[in-house]
């Protein structure tokens, strides 16, 4: 089928998804850089997760106004602010590397942040506008749940493509290499994506920030409690034991992370497939009750059994847990994802999303935080007892989220 004959609102999709693809791929590069480069500068772990620190807390605010001012100005704008403010975010890379301090690199991954939610909540929001009125249902459970999956399998391609960079043509040549080919994507996106693209006629108000739908404020608690569950134990916690306490080489920890968010993508992509194409409440439930029972069954094995494993036995434990939580997990994101589009009428969609979003950022941020402090004072066991009981706040969440739509 050649371009031309495909309608207006697939090729509409199809820009968006490009733009996300390639912003995705630049943001999960860009913390593989970091995180490499400043290890090699002799930056202990501490220093270095406080330069992500801003990159969690501006998602927050940004998600919430991010999507007020795509109502107010148009998603294409939004889009478009996002890719021009990682270009700004990696220029302020290619400094001489005495300026490359915590503070300076701190504001550069701030503006990252601002930028990586302002692109994806006008893409997420972008599928509910851009889907033909005569789709079933099943159709726009399958578009999300390919965007979000490709999402999180491109930004684990970005870690392979960070550390290739690195390897090959250094830190600051990275940075501007990705700068320019976000540059050219930019271009492409101003001249090509519609215009107004998004952008409701009805005067929005900042006090609609704050959703007034009982079940988006449902679905985005079970959001906060979800995403925290896996932050607390899968930030810091996972790679630095594998680190720490297996002697794995930072190159391994890393491909395992990136091939781990790869496959987690992979299987939010086909979620209809295990779900059914329309999802349910019945389908919600059960597979963050699922998660819960994995997640409770492996603190229990690894509390119980420590002392009679080895390290190497006990890495092994690890990492099969995380492959299995990983998989269950990526069908209630994918679940998720799907709702809170579901749930928004169009003229309300990008900033229902912005506030589903801010509340995922709010429980990557808690995780984070808790991950670090867990760890150091207590311990692996206590982080996924603490993820453990997250999943299950998540759960009882979730019985009170009916299927039937609320459109506000």
């Amino acid at each position: 089928m050649l371009l031309s004959e495909i309608s207006s609102e697939v090729r509409q999709y199809l820009l968006v998804t490009l733009n996300y693809w390639t912003f995705t791929i630049t943001d999960g590069a860009l913390r593989m850089l970091v995180v490499l480069y400043f290890h090699q500068l002799g930056y202990d772990t501490l220093s270095i997760a406080l330069m992500f620190l801003f990159y969690e807390f501006f998602g927050i605010v940004t998600n919430l106004v991010g999507g007020w001012l795509g109502a107010r100005l148009g998603l294409n704008v939004t889009m478009n602010m996002g890719l021009a403010l990682q270009i700004v975010a990696l220029s302020l890379l290619l400094v001489p590397t005495e300026w490359l301090t915590i503070a300076w690199v701190m504001l550069a991954q701030a503006l990252s942040g601002v930028a990586k939610d302002l692109n994806k909540m006008s893409a997420k929001s972008a599928i509910k506008i851009l889907l033909p009125d005569d789709k079933a249902q099943t159709k726009l459970y399958q578009w999300v749940a390919v965007l979000t999956g490709s999402k999180n399998t491109m930004k684990g391609i970005g870690f392979f493509v960070g550390a290739g960079l690195l390897n090959t043509i250094g830190f600051q040549n990275s940075a501007g290499l990705m700068a320019a080919v976000l540059a050219f994507i930019l271009l492409v996106s101003l001249i090509k994506l519609e215009k107004d693209f998004g952008k409701i006629t009805k005067k929005t108000k900042f006090s609609q920030l704050l959703s007034q739908s009982s079940q988006i404020n449902r679905l985005s608690t079970a959001r906060f409690f979800l995403f925290g569950a896996r932050d607390i134990w899968f930030v810091i916690a996972v790679p630095v034991f594998l680190s720490a306490q297996l002697n794995w080489p930072h190159w391994q920890v890393g491909t395992f992370m990136a091939c781990w968010v790869i496959g987690y993508g992979m299987i939010q992509a086909v979620a209809p497939k295990l779900t059914g194409k329309t999802g349910s409440k019945n389908a919600l439930l059960a597979w963050v009750v699922l998660l819960t029972v994995i997640m409770i069954s492996l603190a229990y094995a690894f509390y119980y059994y420590q002392t009679t494993l080895t390290f190497s036995q006990q890495g092994i434990l690890l990492v099969a847990g995380l492959i299995v939580f990983g998989a269950v997990f990526a069908v209630n994101s994918s679940l998720h994802s799907f709702l809170i589009v579901h749930f928004s009428s169009q003229q309300s969609v990008s900033m229902n999303v912005g506030f589903y979003y801010m509340a995922n950022a709010a429980g990557r941020l808690a995780g984070t935080v808790l991950s670090g402090w867990l760890f150091q004072s207590y311990g692996l066991n206590a982080c996924l007892l603490m993820s453990s009981c997250f999943l299950i706040l998540a759960s009882l969440v979730s019985t009170g989220i009916s299927f039937s739509t609320n459109n506000q």
